[in-house]
């Protein structure tokens, strides 16, 4: 029976983690962290084998490695001798922001060892995550449709040429967080307006889920649909006035650019 392992089980590891659990049962899951109390609090919690880096590198099948980009060589330094040592096939699916496959692949200690990139967000954690992936030469079609299968349930799963990764990720990984700002800043606005806290967030937060949907199921441009909502000499387009003044499509752009720089910043 093939294991799949977690180094990392932090915001994005550990959500996935969760999701793998659900698809292939708690025996089959190998978990690891920075500190033992934390990679046995998650399995005492959700389930799975806490084990050493070094343990989980041997036996794992798939080693999902969830590693911040300024440690992934350290952690992978480690785990080469352990890697080169083995005589069955594994892959390595890395999730750090910057770094690409073959970097991984470099660190890991040789270029013919299969590594595919994720990109994963948040949203995943309800099913509703963006999840672009790619891999190295080494990568095979199985190994893409093993992902698939591993993350099925955390959202759109989807293949992406590498060199769009970066940018993919300034958008949908980072992008949570602007839409948790702009979220905040509606509600709190609707707050000052007479709205009770809980009301005005939920009220905020299911119009950004509506019209998202609406934005995906029809097809239509945005601005096709902001358009259609602002009625002449309205509310609508008083409000749309007011956010061109405060540069709030400037500081949208200037947000998923400085993400996507400081993405190619973690990679070098």
């Amino acid at each position: 029976m093939e294991k799949i392992g977690f180094i990392g089980v932090g915001n994005m590891g550990g959500t996935l983690a969760k999701v793998v659990l659900h698809n292939v049962g708690t025996e089959r899951l190998l978990i690891s962290s920075r500190t033992t109390e934390k990679s046995e609090a998650f399995a005492a919690e959700h389930g799975g084998s806490a084990v050493d880096n070094c343990t989980l590198a041997a036996e794992a099948s798939v080693i999902f490695l969830g590693v911040k980009p300024q440690k992934m060589a350290e952690v992978l330094s480690d785990l080469a001798p352990v890697l080169a040592a083995r005589k069955e096939r594994f892959l390595l699916v890395t999730m750090a922001a910057g770094l690409t496959a073959a970097q991984i692949a470099d660190m890991a200690g040789n270029q013919s060892y299969p590594v595919l990139r994720i990109m994963p967000n948040t949203p995943a954690q309800v099913g509703k995550g963006t999840i672009p992936y790619c891999g190295n030469a080494a990568a095979t079609e199985a190994d893409f449709t093993a992902l698939e299968a591993l993350l099925q349930g955390a959202g759109w799963v989807t293949p992406l040429p590498e060199n769009l990764i970066d940018a993919a990720s300034a958008v949908s990984g980072c992008g949570p967080a602007f839409v948790c700002i702009f979220t905040e800043a509606l509600a709190d606005a609707a707050v000052a307006c007479g709205l009770p806290r809980q009301t005005a967030t939920a009220f905020a937060a299911q119009t950004l889920l509506g019209t998202a949907e609406l934005i995906l199921q029809t097809g239509e441009h945005p601005a096709s649909l902001k358009d259609a909502v602002c009625s002449p000499a309205g509310s609508t387009i008083a409000g749309v006035h007011a956010l061109e003044q405060g540069g709030f499509r400037a500081a949208a752009e200037n947000a998923v650019l400085a993400a996507f720089a400081r993405t190619k910043e973690l990679g070098k």
